[in-house]
């Protein structure tokens, strides 16, 4: 099937729109951009210049887990996590409504989506969705217009104010990893997939046990269960959140959608390995990493420890809080180097009333590593005074529900039960050099819409139909018009003259206007297009005609023209916008 866009057609318009601004509502509707936005990344020249960094130096005979961890500290390092209202600026439900009203209803976006209603369970009560986003000042239909940053916009914020490095959200992330990964690391990209949920995203990497991208972080299956809280940040999505769209390269599958184009046989497998990577037997580690996951549990033990030949007892929840103030872990293979930093006066010579020795718990796992919870619980229910305080009641049978949860999270995917109409795979490999991967995304766009949709969220200014483009621009760029707003013609002018002329993108590559007006740079083209913006929807000027040249682009209206120097030797074109 060969891949044609009427942009006359309102959806398809905005669907190859939505690939320049890229805000979690445009990926939510249209899947299809999340894997777009990867490609566009590994067609970019940034991490392609990661490999010279002496950082990587000899990464290709390294191991697997080597090259990851590598990986994921050069992130940490030049990149942090923003998530803030100003950036992107702020939109309303009304208007998200009203634009995608022919493609989705509202109750389905209140079933869905959290800014809209969606509550997902008990969780997003706890935690108030609208104040821990700082939505809380404004109107209850205000909502944020978080844009998925390409790794050009990520690395341009070391040139916003209180920036020292790049920055991006969590979507931005797991593009920049999975580009990150199968550029520097060699990663096959059918080994990646992306997961979307209402508050969050981050990927699946299928390699031996697998392993997550969450936001900076990689999370291994070990630290998943370790009980700390970068683990429990790292559940937090899976635990409370239903998995909205799985991303990949053969395709997508999403939760609303009757029909799906990412390959059964690869979505399936994932399924399969997601599963395998969230559950795990219970053992004596295991238990103490459970206890050191759950606060509330923590005061149902004590600990007994040899001190001069005598047993002394400590309560569990002083054993943890020394964890904090020391380089020590407590496990039960080594647990004394721990147990000597604790001050001597945090043990008791007598066991304490109403708490179980947790060796008691232990010794059961130990002797028996083919325990089930049942065979557990009847141990702890056999021991005395396990019907006291925190053993009574509910409370003994919500401890080892809670841990039965620990040990097994069920992700809620989207179901299998679709319509599969695969798409024809975009054949990129490891050993392709940047050129090739980028001619055959090219070929390919003519087949497989993603391949498609990569080269306008690649930002390529060489197509030839600059509406989507334009659209974006006009339509969804406010934190310029902010920006400009109480400003004349003149002055706007002035201010957007003034800027950096440096591009954050190379080659025939258009910025969007509030990536040039954050960042502060842009090339001609760019300007013209923030002044168009600026004249279109701050003065409400109508009939603007830009015109591009070799040298310069002109935006005029019946009485003013504004005129930019450019370098980026584009075609001649005359548009009105």
């Amino acid at each position: 099937m060969t891949i044609r866009p009427d942009f006359n057609d309102l959806r398809s318009l905005e669907k190859y729109s939505s690939a320049y601004t890229l805000s979690d509502m445009e990926i939510f509707v249209f899947p299809d951009l999340m894997y777009s936005l990867v490609l566009a990344n590994i067609m970019s020249p940034i991490i392609w210049t990661w490999r010279d960094d002496p950082w990587f130096r000899e990464i290709d005979r390294k191991s697997a887990n080597y090259k990851i961890n590598r990986i994921k500290q050069y992130i940490m390092d030049h990149y942090v996590f923003n998530l803030d209202l100003e950036t992107w600026g702020l939109t309303t439900k009304e208007q998200e409504i009203e634009r995608f009203k022919t493609i989705l209803d509202t109750e389905t976006l209140r079933q869905s989506n959290a800014l809209f209603g969606y509550e997902g369970d008990k969780y997003y009560f706890d935690i108030d969705i609208r104040r821990h986003f700082g939505l809380d000042q404004y109107d209850t239909n205000i909502i944020p217009y978080w844009k998925t940053e390409t790794i050009e916009a990520m690395t341009a914020f070391c040139h916003r104010p209180s920036f020292q490095s790049g920055a991006g959200e969590c979507v931005s992330f797991a593009a920049l990893y999975a580009a990150a990964l199968f550029i520097v690391g060699k990663i096959p990209l059918e080994n990646i997939y992306m997961m979307g949920t209402p508050l969050h995203s981050q990927n699946f990497i299928d390699l031996q046990e697998g392993l997550l991208t969450n936001n900076r972080r990689i999370v291994t299956k070990k630290m998943w269960f370790n009980g700390t809280s970068i683990s429990t940040r790292a559940r937090r999505a899976l635990e409370n959140e239903k998995v909205t769209i799985v991303a990949h390269l053969s395709g997508y599958i999403h939760h609303l959608y009757g029909e799906a184009t990412i390959d059964q046989e690869s979505y399936l497998r994932f399924a399969d390995k997601l599963r395998s990577f969230l559950t795990i037997p219970v053992s004596p580690e295991l238990f103490i990493n459970f206890l050191r996951y759950h606060m509330k549990f923590k005061k149902c033990f004590q600990y007994r420890h040899p001190i001069n030949a005598r047993n002394h007892y400590v309560p569990l929840e002083t054993i943890f809080e020394y964890e904090h103030s020391t380089k020590f872990v407590f496990t039960e293979e080594n647990s004394s180097p721990l147990l000597n930093e604790i001050d001597d006066e945090e043990f008791c010579v007598n066991p304490l009333p109403n708490r179980l020795v947790l060796q008691q718990v232990l010794e059961l796992l130990r002797n028996n590593p083919d325990a089930t919870l049942n065979d557990l619980m009847n141990h702890c229910h056999s021991l005395a005074d396990c019907h006291q305080v925190c053993f009574k009641g509910d409370s003994f049978l919500q401890l080892f529900s809670e841990l039965g949860r620990f040990l097994t999270v069920d992700p809620r995917l989207p179901s299998a039960d679709k319509t599969f109409f695969p798409t024809e795979r975009i054949p990129i490999r490891t050993d392709q050099s940047r050129e090739e991967i980028i001619e055959c995304i090219r070929i390919f766009a003519d087949r497989n819409e993603t391949a498609h949709l990569a080269c306008y969220a690649y930002r390529l200014a060489d197509l030839d139909d600059w509406r989507p483009m334009l659209k974006a621009a006009l339509e969804r760029n406010p934190v310029s018009l902010a920006g400009l707003g109480s400003l004349t013609a003149a002055a706007a002018y002035e201010s957007i003259r003034l800027l950096s002329d440096e591009s954050i993108y190379n080659e025939k590559r258009l910025a969007q206007p509030d990536e040039v007006w954050n960042f502060g740079r842009g090339d001609g083209v760019e300007k013209a297009m923030l002044m168009a913006n600026y004249l279109r929807n701050c003065l409400q000027t109508s009939n603007i005609t830009l015109s591009i040249t070799k040298d310069s682009a002109t935006v005029e209206t019946a009485t003013e023209t504004f005129t930019f120097p450019t370098s980026k030797g584009l075609p001649v074109r005359t548009l009105v916008v």
